[in-house]
């Protein structure tokens, strides 16, 4: 079973008497239980070593129709663990992910797939500076709360 990452939620679970809409504390109705998926994005200055820094994750949750992504690099922490890497190429690529991944039609075709073929491109494995961890699932009933805390609790 997947874990949940609900804030909201006792336990890891809706309020369970039926699982139609949840209430949330700041009053916004939310849906039931939705599956989700996520990878961590991370900058590989050096692929043959395997070293890498978290700078993000991307979350899609078919149910809901979502795919977002929140990125921050931390400029000083990469400049410390990778001194030779160019700061302003690691910064193209990830606003060229986050293009991407918001279906801004400038960032290619791919940025015009729907979806699901978005978020699998996105997650493919490569032999790149930009790469993404494996794919992690769940369940939630608000993914952008879930992308927050994801997000809060892997990146910074």
């Amino acid at each position: 079973m997947p874990y949940s990452f609900e804030e909201s939620a006792p336990n890891g679970h809706a309020e369970a008497a039926g699982l139609g809409d949840v209430p949330d504390p700041l009053g916004v109705t939310t849906c039931a239980l939705c599956a989700f998926d996520y990878a961590v994005v991370r900058i590989v200055p050096r692929v043959e070593r395997e070293e890498f820094l978290n700078a993000g994750v991307v979350l899609f949750c078919p149910e809901q129709n979502f795919l977002g992504a929140r990125v921050r690099l931390n400029e000083a922490r990469l400049a410390a663990f990778a001194p030779q890497i160019d700061i302003e190429l690691v910064n193209s690529r990830l606003a060229g992910f986050m293009a991407i991944c918001s279906g801004d039609r400038s960032a290619g075709p791919v940025a015009s797939l729907g979806l699901r073929e978005r978020f699998h491109w996105l997650v493919s494995p490569k032999s790149t500076l930009l790469q993404l961890s494996p794919v992690h699932t769940g369940i939630c009933t608000a993914p952008e709360k879930v992308l927050a805390r994801l997000f809060r609790e892997l990146c910074l």
